[in-house]
C-alpha cells in the first residue's frame, strides 16, 4: 500500500463510524480542552488547531451541539501555560490537547486523571511523560508529528535535489530554543553528507527581515525553515521575505506551500488530525488513554508549487515530481 493509499483508508475507515446515535450516549456535551503555545491563528481548517474540530465532525462531535471546545493560547509566552492549562482542568474539560512539547508538559503537571492527548512532541519516554509508546500508562497518550529522527536529513536532500548548485543553505531557526537543537544538529549532519554550508540564522524577537538581510549576507542559495509554531504562524510572512529575496525555501507543512511556499515535506496532516480525533473519541467513549499506544507518523506528504518555481526560475526535476504526493500548478 502507497502513502496515498494508506491516507485514504485512515480517511475512509474513519468516516464510516458509526453516526452520533451510535458513536456518543444521548444527550451527552462533550468538553474538550485544546492547548496552544502560539496565538489564534485565523479561522483555517488546515492548521492544527481547526483541523482538530473537523475532523471530529466527521465522528459526529459538532461544537455547539454535543460538543463545548475550550480554546487556550500563550500566544508565544510559554511561562503562560502552566496557568492556561489549569484553567483547563477548573473548567472540567472531558480531554485536553495540548499542542506541541511546551504544552504537553504543562498539562502533565496540571492533571493525573483528565486524559491527555498530546499532539506533537518528540521522544515522549525520554521526556519522561509515558513509560513507553506502545503501553504508556497514567493519563497521557497521543500522536507525534515526527517519527523517531526530525526529518532534517531529508528534508535538506529534498532542497538539494531542487538547487543541486547550492553550496551555501539558510537554516531559519528560533533563538535560545534548545528544543530545536536536535532538528539543528540533524540538519547539520546531513548538510555535512552533503557537501553543503548550513548557516543558521536566528530570528529574534520576530524581527524576520534583520534575519533575511544575514541570510542575504551570508549568500545563501536556499533556504530551510524550521518546523516550530511560531515560523508557522508567520507563515506568510516568511513566504513573502523567502519571494522577495528570490530563495527557494523547504517549509514543514502543505499549507505553507499552498500559501505561496516552494515546498514541503513531512507528516500528511488530515491523517494526522484524524487520528487525535480518533483518540478523543475513543476516550470520550470510556477508553483509558494509557491503554492506547502512542502513535508515530507513518506516512510522509511531499508537496510542491510549481508556480513558485517557476517564477524563482527553477526547474524541478522530473523526478522529484513523479515522487511529490501533491503538485500546485
Amino acid at each position: 500500500m502507497d502513502r496515498r493509499e494508506f491516507i485514504g483508508a485512515v480517511g475512509l475507515g474513519l468516516l464510516i463510524v458509526p453516526l452520533a446515535a451510535e458513536a456518543q450516549r444521548a444527550g451527552r456535551v462533550y468538553r474538550l480542552g485544546l492547548l496552544h503555545e502560539a496565538s489564534p491563528l485565523p479561522a483555517d481548517e488546515r492548521t492544527s488547531t481547526f483541523g482538530i474540530p473537523t475532523a471530529l465532525r466527521e465522528l459526529g462531535y459538532v461544537e455547539g451541539q454535543n460538543l463545548v471546545i475550550e480554546r487556550r493560547y500563550a500566544k508565544g509566552k510559554l511561562d503562560r501555560l502552566p496557568a492556561l492549562a489549569r484553567e483547563l482542568v477548573q473548567l472540567g474539560v472531558d480531554v485536553i490537547v495540548p499542542v506541541g512539547s511546551a504544552c504537553i508538559r504543562a498539562a502533565k503537571a496540571a492533571t493525573t486523571t483528565i486524559p491527555i492527548v498530546m499532539f506533537g512532541g518528540s521522544d515522549p519516554v525520554a521526556a519522561g511523560l509515558v513509560t513507553s509508546l506502545a503501553r504508556p500508562g497514567g493519563n497521557i497518550t497521543g500522536i507525534l508529528i515526527l517519527p523517531g529522527d526530525t526529518l532534517s536529513g531529508k528534508k535538506l536532500e529534498l532542497l538539494k535535489e531542487v538547487v543541486p548548485q547550492a553550496a551555501r543553505i539558510a537554516l531559519l531557526a528560533p533563538a535560545d530554543d534548545p528544543r530545536f537543537r536536535p532538528a539543528a544538529q540533524e540538519a547539520q549532519k546531513a548538510a555535512s553528507a552533503l557537501g553543503i554550508k548550513l548557516v543558521v540564522v536566528e530570528v529574534r524577537g520576530g524581527d524576520y527581515p534583520r534575519a533575511f538581510a544575514t541570510i542575504a549576507a551570508e549568500r545563501a542559495a536556499a533556504l530551510f525553515v524550521a518546523a516550530i509554531p511560531s515560523f508557522a504562524r508567520d507563515g506568510k510572512r516568511i513566504i513573502e521575505l523567502a519571494a522577495r529575496h528570490r530563495l527557494p525555501a523547504m517549509y514543514e507543512w502543505p499549507t505553507q506551500v499552498e500559501d505561496g511556499g516552494l515546498m514541503s515535506y513531512g507528516s500528511a496532516p488530515n491523517a494526522l488530525f484524524r487520528r487525535v480525533a480518533s483518540y478523543v473519541d475513543r476516550i470520550f467513549k470510556g477508553t483509558k488513554p494509557g491503554d492506547l499506544p502512542v502513535e508515530q507518523p507513518s506516512t510522509f506528504e511531499l508537496v510542491i508549487n510549481l508556480r513558485t518555481s517557476k517564477a524563482l526560475g527553477l526547474t524541478i526535476p522530473p523526478t522529484l515530481l513523479q515522487r511529490a504526493d501533491r503538485v500546485i500548478e
